[in-house]
């Protein structure tokens, strides 16, 4: 019987680790003197997707690598986690995102000091911003990205997909998962779709002395919270009504 506190920790590194390769891809190919400089989004999403996969082979054994409020949401709605376990969950992912958002700054400061003539691009190191500035277009897009991915879980973890040998959040086909969402419903806001891997990394990115930092995009901060919470939860509501 693994305790919480051991899934929690997992929990942690796991979206440290999630966050540290997915932010680090978006350093690398957005900041200056940085050898793979304008490498492209196609880039990018293979890089979080790969990212999303290093993190869940690693929590996936003790906590089921949730590594996303909005996932952990939507599993305990969907009757597939203990609702007394979702705070430890989300507070431990919050904690990862944040500590792994710092170890790319740490990583690229001298990379972000090169930088400081393009703020927007040192913002997106860290967390989203929409191409479009339009909330509610920008919130819809947040929901239904989520709302894909939570469905997406819920269903790799259904008979026949585990019987096929890929369980609910096994690392692979959830990688292809995360990649295929980045390549076709990302362009519009950077796909978050995970309070961890956004809100974390703003506070780090408000909190970091980077020079030439611009603000940290407060007004839209809510969108990429509330777009993945809202979709996991009709994700969940989605699958109970199907099964």
């Amino acid at each position: 019987m693994i305790s919480l506190f051991t899934k929690c920790v997992f929990e942690f590194i796991g979206t440290l680790v999630l966050v540290l390769l997915g932010d680090g891809v978006c350093a690398a190919c957005t900041l200056e003197k940085s050898k793979a400089k304008g490498a492209g989004w196609v880039v990018i999403t293979l890089g979080w997707g790969f990212a999303v996969m290093c993190g869940v082979l690693i929590a996936g054994p003790y906590s089921g690598a949730h590594l996303n409020p909005a996932v952990t949401l939507g599993l305990a709605i969907a009757g597939k986690f203990a609702w007394g376990e979702v705070l430890g969950y989300v507070i431990a992912q919050m904690l990862g995102g944040f500590a792994g958002a710092v170890l790319v700054y740490a990583f690229y400061r001298d990379h972000f000091a090169a930088s400081a003539g393009n703020p927007e691009g040192m913002l997106g190191c860290f967390c989203t911003m929409p191409a479009i500035d339009n909330k509610s277009s920008n919130l819809f897009s947040e929901i239904v990205a989520t709302l894909m991915l939570v469905f997406l879980i819920l269903m790799l973890g259904t008979d026949g997909n585990a019987n096929a040998g890929m369980g609910s959040l096994g690392a692979f086909p959830v990688t292809c998962v995360i990649m295929s969402l980045g390549m076709s419903l990302g362009a519009t806001t950077g796909y978050a779709m995970n309070p961890a891997r956004d809100l974390s990394p703003r506070l780090a990115h408000c909190l970091l002395p980077i020079a030439g930092k611009r603000d940290s995009g407060w007004s839209y901060s809510w969108v990429p919270v509330l777009g993945p919470l809202v979709g996991a939860a009709l994700a969940a509501v989605l699958f109970l009504i199907l099964f």
